[in-house]
């Protein structure tokens, strides 16, 4: 629940990354960019992405970053194939949401990140409860504390942690990705759901019950999160740039929220 720059490349189209941001069809032919930048810098990631997508919203790159002057000067990346959809009001107007999402993000990175897993985790833990325990009512308490740990946990530590690996891992193409995933699911993911668990037992006023929660839940938490996350991370790592990586991985986070949720709050059988 995710950031590692040099996985972008100069001269190789991300199919992936633009799908994901919604502008896909606009790019025919693989984009060479003119800046000097490192590749492994998440200062080019930035750049680079954020005048791909601001010149397709029609906004200043300006509005993302105050770099964003740098992400190039005369190269016409956004142009040639996008038809006529950027001269219509419409088409405008459904990119508003996302161009103020962005705009926030570049701004304020970790409270928007902190508030987009603070929603997250309340909405599958309000889907665990309805769909998976069928209760007849919500449980408010254990849905606040889940939530608080979304906003106060979950977001923050993943934005420093997916910054730092960027840092850490700098091989170019798929060896890159296959490190960063190694280090975050081998590394970070057993770690981190361990601690949340404590941290939600601890939250709900059973410190003491926290022992054999981790005995009865942590490894088959840990090998669900390999299920799921794995395949999808490699690909997170390998194509979507870092400041996407966290928002990317927040899609795959709601269904992650609802299986964490029922691990969290399984009733521990007694030995």
């Amino acid at each position: 629940m995710t950031m590692t720059a040099n996985l972008v490349a100069l001269t190789r189209t991300t199919p992936f990354l633009y799908r994901f941001v919604g502008v896909g069809s606009c790019f025919g032919k693989p984009i060479r960019h003119s800046i000097t930048i490192p590749a492994h810098s998440p200062s080019y990631a930035l750049n680079f992405c954020n005048e791909i997508v601001f010149r397709q919203l029609r906004l200043s790159p300006k509005a993302v970053s105050d770099d964003g002057s740098n992400g190039g000067d005369g190269n016409n990346h956004g142009r040639g194939g996008g038809g006529k959809g950027d001269d219509s009001n419409g088409g405008e107007n459904n990119w508003s949401f996302l161009s103020w999402y962005l705009d926030l993000l570049a701004k304020y990175p970790v409270l928007i990140k902190a508030l987009t897993s603070a929603i997250l985790t309340l909405i599958g833990d309000v889907i665990c409860q309805l769909v998976i325990d069928q209760v007849p009512c919500l449980d408010l308490k254990r849905t606040f504390l889940f939530t608080l740990l979304g906003l106060v946990l979950v977001g923050p530590t993943l934005h420093f942690w997916y910054l730092y690996l960027s840092k850490l891992v700098t091989f170019p193409g798929a060896s890159g990705a296959f490190m960063s995933l190694l280090l975050d699911q081998f590394l970070f993911s057993p770690m981190f759901i361990g601690v949340f668990l404590s941290a939600l037992m601890t939250l709900e006023g059973r410190p003491s019950q926290v022992i054999p929660k981790l005995q009865q839940e942590w490894f088959s938490s840990v090998l669900a999160n390999w299920q799921l996350w794995v395949p999808f991370q490699f690909l997170n790592f390998r194509f979507v740039p870092q400041q996407f990586q966290v928002l990317a991985a927040n899609v795959i986070a709601l269904v992650w929220n609802v299986i964490l949720s029922f691990k969290a709050h399984k009733e521990i059988l007694q030995k």
